[in-house]
C-alpha cells in the first residue's frame, strides 16, 4: 500500500500531532469520523481489512456515532495507509483531534466502580462476620470465637476504609483546606473514627466495634455516587465541540498558481485558499471569487444558506454549497470567530456562581453533627472518662448523614431517568436544583422557537401542466427520507401517502436523489438538482428548495418561518409560573416582531450578537434573577454557558449543546416545562429526605448519647434511615400537572 496516496498530507508532522495520541506502550491511538456504516456487513468487512494490516492492535467501531478507534505501531504503518485502508473498504475516515481519544471520562467510570465492587464485597463479608456477633445478643457467643470474628472484620474492613473510602477522604482533605465544610469531612471523621475505635476495641478485647457499620456506610455512598456518575456520563455523551467541524488540512495556493495541501494551523493572514464545493471553510477570510452560497448553520443555527458576495466575509466552520471559491485569509487556527466563540463560551461557564445551595446545607447539617459530637464527648469527660469516647463515636455514627448523603443522588438518579424516559437529557445535574427556580428565560428564535414551514402558495411549478399538489407529492417522497429542517418542513406539508423511493441516495449538504415512479428525481439544492440536466437555476429559485429531473427543473419550494409545535404552550406555562420570557434573535428585527407576536412575547431583541445575548443574561443576573437559556446555535453558546440553567435542542449545534445543561432530544419544548416541574419535585422530595434525617438524628442522638445504642441497632438504624430515603426518591417523576407524556 503506498503511503505517499491521497492521504500523503497526514504525514505532516503537525498534522499529525493534532490527531494522534501516543500510548505509554509505544503504541498510538486515533478517534476517527467514519461513513458509510450503514450496512452491518460492511461494519464487519471493515474490522476484518483493519485487523490484517500490520501493527494494528486494537479496532473498536461504533455504529451509531459514526466513530472508530484505533490502537496501531506507527512505526509498522504509517497514518496514511491506514486511512487509505479505509477508503478501500467502502468507508472513508476523517482523523478526530487527539482530545477525543482522552480516556478521562472512562478511566473515572471504571474507578468508581472497583471502589463499589471492593466495598460491596467486603462489606456482605463483613455483614456475615457481624451476624455471628450479634447472636451474642441473645446466645452466649465464647469470647475466642468474637475475638476471632473482630479480627476477620477489622482485616476485611481495612481495604474500605483505604481504598473505597479514598474518594470521601480526598474531598475532605479539600474541605478543609479551603475552609468549607461539607458532607465529605463528616463522611470521612466517621469512616476514621468509628474504623480507629472499632480497630482499639478489637486490640484490647472489649468494647464496641462498628465495622459492619463503616463497611456498609461506605457501600451505600458509593453505590448511590455510582449511579449518579454513570447518569451524567449518559446523557454528557453529546458529541464533539464545534471548533472540530473546521477542517485540519487546507490547499493553499502556492505563489506559481498551484496548489499544496498544508495544516490548516499553518495558514497565514494573506494567504490564499481553495475550497471545493461542498468543503468546509478553514478560516476565517474574505471571499475573493465570485458569489457563492454557504451554510453557516454552525455559528447560527439557521436552516437556510446565505448568499456571500466578492469582498465578503466567510467564518471557518462553514459549508460551502455550489461552485468552489477563493479565500484570502485573515485569522486561522486560535484566533477564528468560532474558536473565539468557544473561549467566550468558556470564560462565562466559568463565571457562574460556583456556590451550591446544597452544598451550604450540607454545611450546616455537619456543623451540627461536629458540635453533637463534641458536646457528647465533654459531657462524658465529666461523668465518667471512660465511656467519653465510646460514647462520641456512637454519637458520630448515628448522626452521620448517610441518609442526608443519599436523598440526592437517588433521588437525582430518579429524576435523570424520568426526563431521559421524556426526551430530555441532563448533561449538568445540578441545574435541575437551579432550573426550580428560574424567573428568567431568554430564547433564541430560529431553529428554537421557530421552524421552517412550508405554505401551499410556496410552491413554484417550474414545468408546464406540472400542478403544484403533484410537484409536493413527488418531493414528499424524497424529503420523508432525511431529518434536514427544511426537508421535514416539506414532507409536514403533504400528509398523505406518498410513492415509494428505490435507491435513495443521500449527499450531505446537498440533497438526496432516488427513482420514483418510475423516473430519477433529485431535491436539494438548485445546483444539486440541476446537475444531470446541466440546465442553470432560474433567479426566483435561489436559496429554495429546488426538485428536478434528467430534463430540468420541476418545482421550487419557498419555506418560511413559523412557531415551533408546543412552544406557544410552553411559553404561556412559563409566564403562567411567574417566568419573565425574553425572545433575543440575530435575524432582522422585522422577523423577529414576527414570531415575537404569534408567540405572545411583549420583551424581544433583534439582530443581537453573541455579546449582546450574554449581556441580557449578565444584566438579569445582576437584578439578582434565576436566569434559564435556551437556543440552538453556536451564537447561543456564550449565553448558554453563562446562565444559571441552559437548554439546546437536540438539532442544535455541537457548540451549542456542548455548553447546555439540558438537551431536548426530540426537538419538542414541551420537555422544558417537563423539566421544570420534575425539578420541583426533586426539591420537594430532597427536603423530605433531608428532614426525615434531621428528625431520625434528633429521636436517635439522645439515645447514643446516653450509651444506650448498641453496633446492631445502630446498623439497623441507618439501613432503614437509608431504605426510606431511597423509597421516598421514587416518588420523582409521578403523574402531577405537566408531566403528561
Amino acid at each position: 500500500m503506498n503511503a505517499l496516496g491521497a492521504h500523503a498530507a497526514w504525514l505532516h508532522p503537525r498534522l499529525a500531532a493534532q490527531v494522534i495520541r501516543p500510548r505509554r506502550d509505544g503504541r498510538a491511538e486515533i478517534a476517527l469520523r467514519v461513513e458509510g456504516l450503514g450496512d452491518p456487513r460492511q461494519v464487519l468487512r471493515l474490522d476484518e481489512r483493519l485487523h490484517a494490516l500490520p501493527g494494528v492492535a486494537r479496532v473498536a467501531i461504533d455504529v451509531r456515532a459514526k466513530r472508530a478507534r484505533i490502537v496501531w505501531n506507527p512505526e509498522r504503518l504509517a497514518l496514511p495507509q491506514l486511512l487509505d485502508a479505509f477508503a478501500a473498504a467502502g468507508c472513508s475516515a476523517r482523523p478526530l483531534r487527539r482530545e477525543h481519544v482522552d480516556d478521562a471520562r472512562s478511566a473515572e467510570a471504571n474507578d468508581a466502580l472497583k471502589r463499589l465492587l471492593v466495598a460491596g464485597m467486603c462489606a456482605m463479608q463483613v455483614m456475615t462476620y457481624a451476624f455471628v456477633m450479634y447472636i451474642g445478643v441473645v446466645d452466649f457467643v465464647d469470647f475466642t470465637t468474637r475475638g476471632l470474628f473482630r479480627w476477620l472484620s477489622l482485616l476485611t474492613t481495612a481495604p474500605v476504609v483505604a481504598y473505597s473510602a479514598q474518594p470521601f477522604l480526598l474531598r475532605a482533605w479539600r474541605e478543609l483546606r479551603t475552609r468549607r465544610a461539607g458532607v465529605n469531612l463528616t463522611v470521612s471523621l466517621a469512616v476514621l473514627l468509628t474504623f480507629g475505635a472499632s480497630v482499639w476495641s478489637t486490640v484490647r478485647g472489649h468494647g464496641e466495634v462498628y465495622f459492619d457499620s463503616v463497611s456498609m456506610f461506605v457501600f451505600l455512598l458509593l453505590a448511590a455516587r455510582h449511579v449518579e456518575l454513570s447518569a451524567r456520563h449518559a446523557s454528557g455523551s453529546l458529541g464533539e465541540a464545534a471548533q472540530d467541524a473546521t477542517p485540519l488540512l487546507a490547499e493553499r495556493r502556492r505563489a506559481d498558481g498551484g496548489l499544496e495541501s498544508v495544516p490548516a494551523l499553518e495558514l497565514l493572514p494573506g494567504d490564499r485558499v481553495r475550497i471545493a464545493e461542498g468543503g468546509t471553510v478553514p478560516a476565517d477570510g474574505v471571499l475573493e471569487s465570485d458569489a457563492v452560497e454557504v451554510d453557516e448553520a454552525l455559528l447560527s443555527g439557521e436552516s437556510r444558506p446565505c448568499q456571500r458576495q466578492r469582498g465578503e466575509r466567510l467564518v471557518a466552520g462553514s459549508v460551502l454549497l455550489g461552485s468552489p471559491a477563493e479565500l484570502r485569509v485573515e485569522h486561522s487556527g486560535e484566533d477564528t470567530a468560532v474558536a473565539r466563540l468557544g473561549r467566550l463560551a468558556g470564560r462565562a461557564r466559568q463565571g457562574r456562581g460556583a456556590d451550591d445551595p446544597a452544598d451550604r446545607e450540607a454545611a450546616r447539617f455537619v456543623l451540627r453533627v461536629l458540635v453533637l459530637t463534641v458536646l457528647t464527648a465533654l459531657a462524658w469527660l465529666w461523668l465518667d472518662r471512660a465511656r467519653a469516647f465510646d460514647a462520641a463515636v456512637a454519637v458520630l455514627v448515628v448522626a452521620c448523614p448517610c441518609a442526608f448523603a443519599l436523598t440526592r443522588p437517588a433521588a437525582l438518579t430518579r429524576a435523570l431517568a424520568v426526563l431521559a424516559d421524556r426526551g430530555v437529557l441532563v448533561t449538568e445535574p445540578r441545574a435541575l436544583e437551579a432550573l426550580a427556580r428560574v424567573d428568567y428565560a431568554l430564547f433564541d428564535k430560529t431553529g428554537t422557537l421557530a421552524t421552517p414551514w412550508l405554505d401551499a402558495d410556496a410552491i413554484e411549478p417550474l414545468r408546464e401542466r406540472l400542478q403544484p399538489a403533484d410537484a409536493l407529492r413527488l418531493a414528499a417522497a424524497l424529503a420523508r427520507e432525511s431529518t434536514h429542517p427544511l426537508a421535514l418542513a416539506l414532507a409536514a406539508a403533504w400528509p398523505d401517502a406518498t410513492p415509494p423511493a428505490h435507491g435513495l441516495k443521500v449527499t450531505a449538504t446537498a440533497g438526496i436523489e432516488a427513482v420514483v415512479d418510475g423516473r430519477a428525481l433529485r431535491l436539494g439544492r438548485p445546483d444539486f438538482a440541476l446537475a444531470p440536466s446541466g440546465r442553470s437555476a432560474p433567479a426566483s429559485a435561489a436559496g429554495t428548495l429546488m426538485l428536478a429531473d434528467a430534463e430540468g427543473p420541476l418545482a421550487a419550494f419557498h419555506a418560511s418561518e413559523a412557531p415551533r409545535d408546543g412552544a406557544a404552550a410552553t411559553l404561556q406555562a412559563l409566564c403562567a409560573d411567574g417566568v419573565s420570557t425574553v425572545l433575543a434573535s440575530g435575524d432582522t428585527r422585522a422577523r423577529t416582531a414576527t414570531i415575537a407576536g404569534a408567540l405572545g412575547i411583549t420583551r424581544w431583541a433583534g439582530r443581537q450578537s453573541p455579546a449582546d445575548k450574554l449581556a441580557l443574561l449578565e444584566a438579569a443576573r445582576a437584578q439578582g434573577h434565576v436566569t434559564l437559556a435556551v437556543g440552538d446555535g453556536s451564537n447561543d453558546a456564550p449565553a448558554l454557558a453563562a446562565a444559571d440553567v441552559s437548554a439546546a435542542l437536540a438539532s442544535g449545534t455541537d457548540l451549542a449543546q456542548a455548553h447546555a445543561d439540558l438537551l431536548l432530544a426530540r426537538g419538542r419544548l414541551e420537555g422544558l416545562w417537563q423539566a421544570r416541574c420534575i425539578a420541583r419535585q426533586l426539591a420537594h422530595v430532597v427536603r423530605q429526605g433531608r428532614r426525615w434525617s434531621l428528625g431520625y438524628n434528633l429521636l436517635a442522638v439522645p439515645f447514643a448519647a446516653a450509651g444506650l445504642v448498641p453496633p446492631w441497632l445502630a446498623a439497623i438504624g441507618m439501613s432503614v434511615s437509608s431504605l426510606v430515603v431511597v423509597l421516598n426518591g421514587l416518588r420523582v417523576g409521578r403523574a402531577g400537572p405537566g408531566l403528561r407524556a
